[in-house]
């Protein structure tokens, strides 16, 4: 069996990413230590010595210099010198070889000194290129005659008057750093080992923690892939991963519930076909058989047929009608109209089958409530929701519809005094043939389909729409559409 690398993985390139950096961080110690240790080094003794100047220069003419000077020079491995310039002659002031104590109390020792004779070709060359150039302070790097090696040597003015100068003098040692390096190097490859060695564990490791909800997270979306949809998703310890797997759990249990609403509603339609469809045959069976000669039940027969024929023809009319409005293939045709005027022309199909079944029906508006939107389709949400209101309005049989009119919206309501509707059931009644615990349940002449229909054309109105019920005090339906602009 051929192992196969994915270099798309998530594991294999965070692998590969902390190898990266823990290799670049030791390519620019090793950079930094080796190749540039001795121009630091440099550097950071120019530095000291400016440092140590100035603190001089301030101090210069007070009590307590020379012994500041000599325990800055044993402190810092410097040599110090101070000199005089009266005359074209040079005279040492402060040096470390001579008798400070006979130089601090102006005895005749001090009177005519001797320059220290090791450093006299040095303090003169760099003695020489401070007067040459004529600058403050000069600094120089030359051959160390104490060492076989070099130092830095800088020189600079304490004091500058007429006929007289003062001269500072610091020589410092530089230390070779070639064997400084050399230990470096050594160190660094161990470090160097070791710390590759440490990030490829620690970069598999974190690795192998990230990508293992993720892991876990397809293998759980496969299986729903293959319609398990209670399998559970898991998030590990990342925020965002969890909030995947919490998203995902979601959506599992979202698709269970549309695959059960997918076969109740196959479960609901074949049946709803089925029973029609049955009336259909027997009855055309028993016109064939026994009624064919007798015309009063030829024709009672053939009027239940026809009936059940409308009832097939509405429950098509309106799974198609939903199934347009859900795919968006349904246009509609928006124009501004008189909610109130449609309304009392609604009511007039229901005053003689009010005035049979002795329904009360009571409208009360608040102005005209002009809207823009489709009269026909907001027409049959009216139609559905006093329909239903009809069927379960109870023994009082009283459906109120009311209408109200704001600076926003108009506000369409329609009231019964039925049972009502349990809590639990209210989010679920706009649902195809849901239901309610046995209070909304779908009456033979209906196709269970109403609400739902009602539903996406709101939703197309972008109308808000709610109902508001409590079992024993029967239900009110609403919905709010935004005025008309003027113009529309």
């Amino acid at each position: 069996m051929r192992f196969k690398v994915d270099y798309k993985s998530i594991k294999l390139r965070l692998w590969i990413y902390f190898v990266l950096f823990a290799a670049l961080l030791m390519g620019i110690l090793w950079f930094l230590q080796i190749f540039f240790l001795s121009t630091y080094y440099q550097e950071m003794k120019i530095n000291e010595t400016l440092r140590i100047a100035g603190a001089i220069v301030e101090k210069y003419g007070q009590d307590g210099l020379f012994d500041e000077i000599a325990y800055v020079m044993r402190r810092n491995d410097m040599y110090i010198q101070i000199e005089a310039h009266i005359d074209d002659a040079y005279f040492t002031l402060y040096s470390p070889y001579y008798n400070e104590g006979a130089a601090d109390d102006g005895g005749e020792s001090n009177a005519n000194p001797v320059p220290f004779p090791v450093y006299s070709s040095e303090i003169q060359a760099i003695r020489e290129q401070l007067m040459t150039h004529d600058s403050r302070d000069a600094t120089r790097f030359m051959s160390n005659p104490m060492r076989d090696s070099r130092m830095l040597a800088y020189c600079t003015y304490l004091d500058r008057t007429q006929g007289q100068e003062v001269l500072l003098y610091i020589f410092s040692p530089l230390y070779p750093v070639e064997s400084t390096i050399e230990i470096l190097a050594g160190q660094l490859r161990y470090i160097t080992v070791i710390s590759l060695i440490l990030a490829c564990l620690l970069s598999f490791y974190i690795s192998h923690i990230v990508t293992k909800p993720l892991t876990n997270i397809t293998k759980s979306a496969a299986q729903l892939a293959e319609g398990r949809y209670g399998v559970a998703f898991e998030g590990g310890h990342y925020s965002e991963i969890i909030k995947l797997s919490d998203t995902l759990n979601y959506t599992s249990q979202e698709l269970a519930r549309a695959d059960n609403m997918q076969k109740d509603l196959i479960a609901n339609v074949s049946h709803d076909l089925r029973t029609p469809l049955t009336m259909v045959k027997s009855y055309a069976e028993m016109i064939r058989d026994l009624s064919g000669d007798d015309p009063p039940k030829r024709n009672e027969h053939l009027r239940v047929i026809i009936d059940e024929a409308d009832r097939l023809n509405l429950l098509v009319s309106d799974l198609l009608e939903l199934s347009q409005m859900q795919s968006g293939r349904q246009t509609l045709s928006f124009k501004s109209f008189s909610m109130r005027g449609t309304i009392e022309n609604l009511l007039q199909s229901y005053r003689i089958f009010a005035e049979r079944e002795k329904f009360e029906l009571s409208f009360h508006a608040n102005g005209d409530g002009v809207v823009a939107g489709d009269e026909g389709k907001i027409k049959q949400v009216l139609s559905n929701l006093i329909t239903n209101a009809i069927k379960f309005s109870g023994d009082k049989r009283l459906v109120e519809i009311e209408l109200s009119e704001t600076n926003d919206a108009v506000r369409c309501s329609v009231r019964d005094h039925g049972r009502g509707i349990q809590k639990r059931d209210l989010k679920n009644i706009w649902r195809r043939y849901y239901k309610a615990s046995g209070n909304y349940l779908r009456s033979a002449e209906g196709t269970g389909l109403g609400l739902s229909i009602v539903k996406e054309i709101l939703t197309l109105h972008n109308a808000e729409f709610g109902v508001n019920s409590e079992p024993g005090k029967g239900s009110t339906f609403w919905f709010e559409i935004a005025n008309a602009e003027p113009g529309d």
